[in-house]
């Protein structure tokens, strides 16, 4: 009988220790999925802070390429001004040369 109950008592080792054991890998494995989401996630955030660093630079070409027209149309403005001041000044002296004798 006592080889029996020896043989009883590995046999419930065995199945405890495999219970422990299949715990074991679950919880591993458990761990292993909540790394990979995280490095997942960690990997997505630094993509989208790189599509906002994209996103930025381009945002300041277009502010840089819109200041640089600004001011080509203040030029531009300047000059018609300058143009119809001319113009009116001619008008102005051309009228006058017609009115005195």
């Amino acid at each position: 009988m006592a080889a029996g109950g020896a043989a009883d008592a590995q046999a419930r080792f065995g199945h405890s220790v495999k219970g422990l054991l299949t715990e074991k890998v679950t919880s591993c494995g458990t761990d292993v999925i909540a790394l990979t989401k995280q490095v997942l996630k960690g990997s997505r955030s630094a993509e989208l802070l790189g599509q906002a660093a994209r996103n930025m630079v381009m945002q300041e070409d277009a502010i840089l390429h819109s200041e640089d027209s600004l001011r080509k149309m203040a030029i531009i403005t300047t000059h018609l001004q300058y143009q119809q001041e001319a113009i009116q000044k001619k008008q102005h002296s051309t009228a006058w040369e017609q009115i005195s004798p």
